[in-house]
């Protein structure tokens, strides 16, 4: 099992983003976290996977050349360049259609994808939750993208609404409390340093229920 593998095992396992989410703002990285409104089709899902960036436009009627064959611009190519335990990390375009479905996500799992993560809508609910592969977005809407979005470029640095940049490769975690980008090169110590203040938020607990006060525990330990 390689080293990356290992991590992702124990971020799907052991971690969540509110633990990430603070022990990056500790480390200097306060601006991780996609907008909010990002959640899972289903509330079990926990994502962990490396980003395949993918940047979305919109466009009105299609495309003007080629219109059938380059309908959704590079959107199978981005795709289809999927590798094991990505995510396909898509933003850019406005929220009038969706960028996801039922055969993109029978494609990405037949890829090994970890999941797909969407600033904008999703469609084929049904279709999707059927096939126990992590998704996120902004919610269910099924008009179509053929004649109103293209993929213009992938594995490129993007940007969301919230200013938060990921690079392609950043790893990406999400569960219901929302998603977040870790630096590729900053991953193992962020997960080190999560599962060090996992431990310690065990030990606040015991002393929360133990009866100590709030106050003097985080006078002492710094966790709350």
């Amino acid at each position: 099992m390689s080293e990356d593998v290992d991590l992702l095992t124990i971020v799907r396992t052991q971690l969540s983003t509110a633990l990430l989410g603070d022990v990056l703002d500790a480390m200097g990285h306060t601006h991780q976290f996609l907008p909010p409104g990002l959640q899972p089709l289903e509330d079990s899902h926990m994502l962990a996977g490396y980003a395949l960036t993918v940047l979305e436009a919109d466009c009105v009627g299609g495309s003007g050349v080629k219109a059938e064959s380059a309908a959704f611009g590079l959107m199978f190519q981005a795709l289809d360049d999927l590798k094991p335990d990505e995510v396909y990390l898509c933003t850019g375009g406005s929220p009038r259609y969706a960028l996801w479905g039922e055969l993109m996500t029978a494609r990405a799992r037949e890829l090994k994808a970890a999941g797909a993560v969407l600033d904008g809508f999703h469609r084929d609910t049904r279709g999707i939750q059927g096939q126990s592969f992590p998704v996120f977005s902004r919610g269910a809407y099924a008009q179509d993208q053929r004649v109103r979005g293209r993929v213009i470029d992938y594995r490129c640095a993007i940007e969301f609404s919230n200013g938060t940049r990921v690079d392609n490769g950043d790893l990406i975690v999400g569960d219901l409390d929302g998603v977040l980008a870790v630096p590729r090169a900053h991953a193992r110590e962020a997960i080190e340093n999560a599962l060090v203040k996992l431990k310690g938020e065990g030990d606040v607990r015991d002393m929360i229920e133990a009866g100590q006060s709030t106050a003097g525990i985080f006078a002492r330990t710094g966790i709350m």
